[in-house]
């Protein structure tokens, strides 16, 4: 049997990714291998040349068949504030769901009138601070903040300008954990139940808020396009008839995300002029039926981002084989910077870092060191023979790992660097173990 080295996965590694004289894999023209000494493992490096093509190919598909659109990042997919610069820099604005991530975004001095706060139980903390800040849009998700938000206009004495979530019915073929636009989900005013008409009703006529626009998301890593057409035919019909019955004018269109990555080999995503397109038709042909004007479209791209951009840097220990049945393969990071194939089931490819030109001859299962039977990052992926003190290099790994990471067992998380042009910097440091005692007290 022919067996393939590692190169046949580059594609799924940021765009700069190559392989050196050494048999090494390079990221941002810096060897990985090396990386991996310097930092230490578990390690996260982000391409800044990938993400920043990934904003220009949105801004392009989109903008060139509609002008009047606004891409702003979903900073839940992964966000700091050196990555936050970069964004703005390339002309994005930001969707942020939590105190937190905004205090990041204005922590990085970004434009806070191109910042939308969502959320389904914004507190009334974060609300304030946010309207204080100068925050550009509220996403209102239910009837308790369409009470709270104009109480605390009033209080400080503000107008704010919103945008309701809507909840249009729709399917969006993903997984459960992440379909958002059902009828049956915890995020926004139901279409179909006759809650999103009265959610309107109120908006207009709260003398604190200035209703400019609908949102709707209907999930993550959707990879076909249809259930975004279904999706704006519904809501821009309940425009339609909210303009006829409360004199509601569509200024804004928000779309949301679920712009997905490519993961495996086997699966590529559709290109973003494939969304774009079909959007886009929709919209226009839709506004042209309805006799609405044509609004200004949001996309909320952050998976798809970042997504590519991330590699995760392992180090190999331990093995352990089950003649006849696997073979584990240890490595020093898991569940805890990655909890995606737990949680969801999520699918990764790997390379071996150092091992790029050898054949690819074992079948082995990528386990993490934690006290969990599930903490398994790959099942069943082709590698090389592997060692002790090889480095494990896994893909596609900017997105949703490093938010949703923890210190279970009382781990640190890693460090995050940021490679371009052959070099690297340092945009978060690891967690010591001192950090994991800071906040106790005895």
């Amino acid at each position: 049997m022919k067996y393939q080295d590692a190169l046949h996965k580059l594609t799924l590694f940021p765009d700069t990714a190559g392989v050196n004289q050494q048999g090494h894999l390079t990221i941002g023209g810096c060897d990985a291998v090396q990386l991996a000494a310097i930092y230490g493992t578990p390690l996260y490096v982000f391409d800044e040349a990938t993400i920043r093509a990934k904003c220009s190919e949105y801004r392009q598909e989109f903008g060139q068949r509609y002008p009047n659109t606004l891409a702003i990042y979903a900073c839940k997919a992964f966000t700091s504030q050196a990555l936050i610069r970069i964004l703005d820099e390339e002309g994005l604005g930001f969707d942020v769901v939590s105190g937190g991530e905004m205090h990041i975004a204005m922590s990085a001095g970004v434009p806070l009138d191109k910042v939308y706060f969502h959320g389904n139980n914004k507190g009334e903390y974060e609300l304030k601070k946010a309207l204080e800040a100068g925050i550009g849009r509220v996403v209102v998700d239910n009837f308790h903040e369409l009470a709270l938000l104009p109480r605390l206009c009033g209080e400080l004495g503000k107008t704010q300008d919103i945008l309701l979530r809507l909840s249009p019915g729709v399917d969006p073929h993903t997984h459960k954990h992440v379909a958002t636009g059902i009828l049956d989900s915890k995020f926004g005013f139901p279409i179909a139940t006759g809650q999103a008409e009265e959610a309107l009703r109120i908006a207009v006529s709260t003398p604190n808020l200035r209703l400019i626009g609908l949102h709707f998301h209907l999930g993550s890593s959707l990879f076909e396009v249809e259930p975004y057409v279904k999706a704006l035919e519904i809501v821009l019909n309940f425009a339609a008839r909210m303009k006829q019955q409360h004199r509601f004018e569509l200024r804004e269109l928000n779309i949301g995300g679920g712009f997905p990555a490519q993961y495996l080999l086997n699966t590529p995503a559709p290109p973003v002029s494939v969304y774009a397109e079909a959007v886009v038709s929709a919209l226009m042909r839709e506004a042209r039926r309805l006799r609405l004007k044509q609004p200004r479209l949001i996309i909320e791209p952050g998976r798809s981002i970042v997504a590519k951009a991330g590699t995760a840097l392992y180090k190999i220990g331990g093995s352990k084989d089950i003649p006849g049945v696997r073979r584990y393969v240890f490595v020093d990071g898991g569940m805890a910077d990655n909890i995606r194939p737990a949680l969801y089931d999520s699918k990764y490819e790997a390379v071996v870092a150092n091992k790029m030109g050898k054949p690819e001859t074992d079948v082995v299962t990528i386990a993490g060191k934690f006290c969990e039977s599930g903490d398994i990052l790959i099942k069943d992926v082709r590698l090389p023979k592997v060692e002790a003190g090889d480095i494990l290099a896994m893909p596609t790994s900017g997105a949703y790992s490093i938010p949703m990471s923890s210190n279970y067992n009382a781990s640190l998380r890693p460090a995050i660097v940021m490679v371009k042009d052959g070099s690297a910097r340092l945009i978060r440091r690891r967690e010591t173990y001192d950090d994991l005692t800071a906040r106790d007290s005895v």
